[in-house]
């Protein structure tokens, strides 16, 4: 394919509560600080109304790249689960019939730890063919099924799709897309730009994670490869002017908010 034959699906993910927690699961669901390629894939194969049983062979192939407009605060969520009718819980071993078992000695009470961003934006870019990203917009405008953002209880607030761009890097379209922060982050910009932590899909990348799906079948589970990705730092206009904040001697000096700790999750 040539150049003119791929774009970039921009997508602004943006909520109350979001969770990426890859392969976590049972008793404790934790979250990742950005978004995972599966569960941005997974919400567009929900967009598209795709069964858990469909390929997602053509998603996968998307490559994904994510921009921290907002990091939010991490939230932990000390969840219980018990029987109403005060029966022990069910256990995972299953009898000779299929039907799983109650727990041996009888457990009533289930604790699991969850984890959540509060009040994080992320700006999220696909490049792929053209068609194929085409068919994705119009369905993240008109889902099939309700878009969640990492986990069913977590849905987006406002429009997800940005709209199609034309791009052959992902770092120069997270470069061009306005800052998505809320009105309360914005207020705290200094300066007329603002540095923001950024992840692209890159063969030459330094840094593997594990988070690409090969289903989302139910029955037989989901295992996750790994892909290649590079961290970054792109800078972006905050769309405040040098009048807003007149320049002091101490602000001519200043560089862009920068924390050193943030690659790291922490």
């Amino acid at each position: 394919m040539t150049g003119t034959d791929y774009a970039v699906l921009i997508l602004r993910l943006a909520a109350p509560l979001q969770s990426w927690g890859g392969p976590s699961r049972y008793n404790l669901r934790e979250t990742r600080p950005q978004p995972t390629k599966s569960g941005v894939l997974g919400l567009l194969a929900a967009a598209e109304g795709r069964d858990r049983e469909a390929s997602v062979t053509d998603l996968v192939g998307l490559q994904l790249g994510v921009r921290v407009d907002q990091p939010g605060t991490l939230l932990r969520d000390y969840h219980t689960v018990s029987d109403y009718r005060g029966l022990p819980l069910l256990s995972a071993k299953t009898n000779t019939k299929g039907e799983q078992t109650r727990t041996a000695p009888p457990k009533y009470t289930g604790v699991t730890r969850r984890f959540y961003l509060q009040d994080a934006v992320f700006v999220a870019a696909l490049r792929g063919p053209r068609t194929l990203l085409q068919s994705l917009e119009e369905a993240v405008g008109n889902p099939v099924f309700p878009l969640s953002l990492g986990r069913r209880s977590c849905p987006p607030t406002g429009p997800v799709s940005l709209g199609l761009c034309a791009g052959s890097r992902l770092e120069d379209v997270l470069k061009e897309v306005p800052w998505q922060a809320g009105s309360h982050r914005r207020r705290q910009a200094q300066g007329t730009t603002v540095s923001l932590e950024a992840t692209v899909e890159d063969p030459a990348g330094d840094q593997f994670t594990v988070d690409v799906p090969d289903t989302y079948d139910l029955k037989t589970g989901t295992r996750f490869g790994r892909r290649t990705v590079r961290h970054l730092w792109v800078t972006v206009p905050t769309g405040r002017t040098q009048q807003d904040h007149p320049a002091t001697e101490t602000d001519t000096t200043r560089q862009p908010d920068h924390d050193p700790f943030a690659l790291l999750g922490w």
